[in-house]
């Protein structure tokens, strides 16, 4: 019975019904966010909710009975396995802000599609190197956010008046939106060598640090693929060789058996 649930979740239609159930639910929470469809349709998209819900429960009880104690070690079913908790939680009272999260339904797909569990495996792979650049961007933040404070904030408070503020227009400068004419140009009207400050501060924190980011995670996902491929080669190695054990074996079973008939033959045409 066991194998069998374990044969029944793993297949193909079933994981293709998941995934189209999820992609269903997520529409369905969409559309009860739209006050016009809520008025027209309400009643049958929260049965709709519920009914898929239910689904939901019967799979993750499923997948509980198929794998037991392995369900628990897995860091991907206990991901699922919060999240229907979650929505099974009573959204009202205190709860009530539990409601919203039931969204986090539509992160179940990041499981159930193997392509984006290895983009997500390669992200939390790269975090200590993510963690490491962060803190040197921070670093340069504060350095630069004293210079503008001690530099700016006499001539234009709103955007340099506090070392607060500094940082977060710094960190507006940093993603280019509307650094140039917002902000730049109007500071450099009262310190004409203003450009220097911004210009360098950009080289460093956007043009270096965030190709830095992209660096580290390309480079994970590059390495996340070849560990998967070299566990995918290793796997199959082991399939040909156990293979190549059973051949061996078979072959020297049918040697034996031959050379007993041999020696069965000689004794009978003996005299």
């Amino acid at each position: 019975m066991r194998e069998r649930a374990t044969h029944w979740i793993q297949h193909p239609r079933f994981q293709t019904t998941i995934i189209g159930l999820i992609l269903l639910n997520a529409a369905i929470l969409g559309l009860e966010t739209w006050p016009a469809a809520m008025a027209t349709a309400g009643g049958l998209l929260k049965a709709l909710d519920r009914a898929i819900l239910a689904v939901f429960v019967v799979e993750i009880a499923l997948r509980i009975y198929a794998h037991r104690a392995a369900f628990w070690r897995d860091p991907w079913s206990l991901f699922d396995f919060a999240v229907v908790a979650i929505a099974l939680v009573p959204a009202a009272g205190p709860f009530s802000v539990l409601r919203a999260l039931r969204v986090l339904r539509v992160l179940r797909l990041l499981t159930m599609v193997p392509s984006m569990r290895r983009v997500v495996g390669a992200l939390l792979a790269a975090i200590p190197g993510l963690g490491s650049i962060a803190l040197v961007l921070a670093i340069i933040f504060y350095v630069f956010g004293v210079i503008g404070t001690n530099l700016f904030a006499a001539t234009h408070p709103q955007w340099f008046g506090t070392l607060g503020r500094s940082l977060y227009t710094l960190f507006q400068v940093m993603t280019l939106e509307s650094w140039s004419m917002g902000i730049s140009r109007p500071v450099m009207e009262t310190h004409p060598y203003a450009w220097l400050f911004f210009v360098t501060f950009i080289l460093v924190a956007t043009f270096t640090m965030l190709n830095l980011f992209i660096a580290i995670i390309v480079n994970a996902m590059q390495t996340f693929q070849e560990a998967e491929h070299e566990e995918t080669m290793q796997v199959v190695h082991e399939a040909q060789d156990h293979i190549e054990g059973e051949l061996h074996a078979e072959m020297r079973s049918l040697r034996a058996e031959i050379a007993e008939l041999r020696a069965l033959l000689g004794t009978r045409g003996g005299p």
